[in-house]
């Protein structure tokens, strides 16, 4: 990714869009002067591409899902459809550049909660049977997936092995629920690219990224496959149903 960034910077182009951290980080090392609009899951000025929120410094400026928040919000989703789970498994890819801090957030959410975690890696195939075994193994009551690249490239096998363990699992992307998977909670993709391509546009424009706040996403949604609910012996309470923005049946 480095050589990818610094061959766009020796174009030159006029502006760079960087979907992930690793992404952000390669075109920040590559160039000091083009601007650069990042869509990233965690904290930026955490990750170190900004200074500011508000006013961002230098030539970085973009949107941020904070999915270290998004995780805690799925996680008393799961514990609302499954409410005597105590031990929540966490399937995670161990080389993601995130992964620390979103285990920090997820560990500090559960606690609240009064949950256990049982952690689980996979970073290539095979790994992935090799989690869910464990998972069984453990006895954990529910399961959780951590946003990651790898995992959706692996999306129906992990689908299929959660309901071949009968395992209610909750996901960062609606088109796992589409594909048969109970639940879950992530932002609104559409509007996050709408949002990414205002600011992009901004800069075409003439304007600079150090102008140009750090956003959040403005929509999420939730998605319930009650067919899955069903195969698993759960009742979806109410309120959830009432307020998910889509049930598939």
């Amino acid at each position: 990714m480095p050589d990818l960034a610094s061959e766009l910077a020796r174009r030159p182009v006029t502006a760079m869009f960087a979907d992930t951290l690793p992404a952000a980080v390669a075109a920040r090392a590559a160039t000091a002067t083009i601007p650069i609009v990042f869509a990233i899951g965690g904290d930026p000025i955490r990750d170190g591409l900004v200074t500011s929120l508000s006013r961002p410094t230098g030539n970085l400026t973009g949107v941020t899902r904070f999915i270290g928040e998004l995780l805690s919000k799925r996680l008393a989703l799961l514990r609302e459809v499954v409410p005597k789970a105590d031990l929540v498994a966490v399937l995670l890819n161990p080389t993601n550049p995130n992964l620390p801090t979103r285990l920090q957030d997820m560990q500090a959410a559960a606690r609240t909660m009064g949950l256990q975690l049982f952690t689980v890696n996979a970073s290539n195939e095979s790994d992935i049977g090799i989690a869910f075994a464990a998972v069984v193994r453990a006895g954990a009551a529910a399961l959780l997936v951590v946003d990651d690249p790898f995992l959706s490239g692996h999306r129906e096998q992990i689908v299929a092995l959660a309901a071949r363990h009968a395992l209610p699992t909750s996901y960062y992307g609606s088109q796992f629920v589409r594909d048969g998977g109970l639940m879950s909670y992530s932002v609104q993709s559409s509007e996050l690219v709408r949002q990414v391509g205002r600011y992009v546009g901004r800069i075409l424009k003439g304007e600079k990224p150090a102008d140009l706040p750090v956003q959040a996403p403005t929509k999420y949604e939730m998605v319930i496959n009650l067919k899955t609910a069903k195969a698993l012996g759960l009742t979806i309470p109410e309120t959830l149903l009432a307020t998910a923005d889509e049930v598939i049946q």
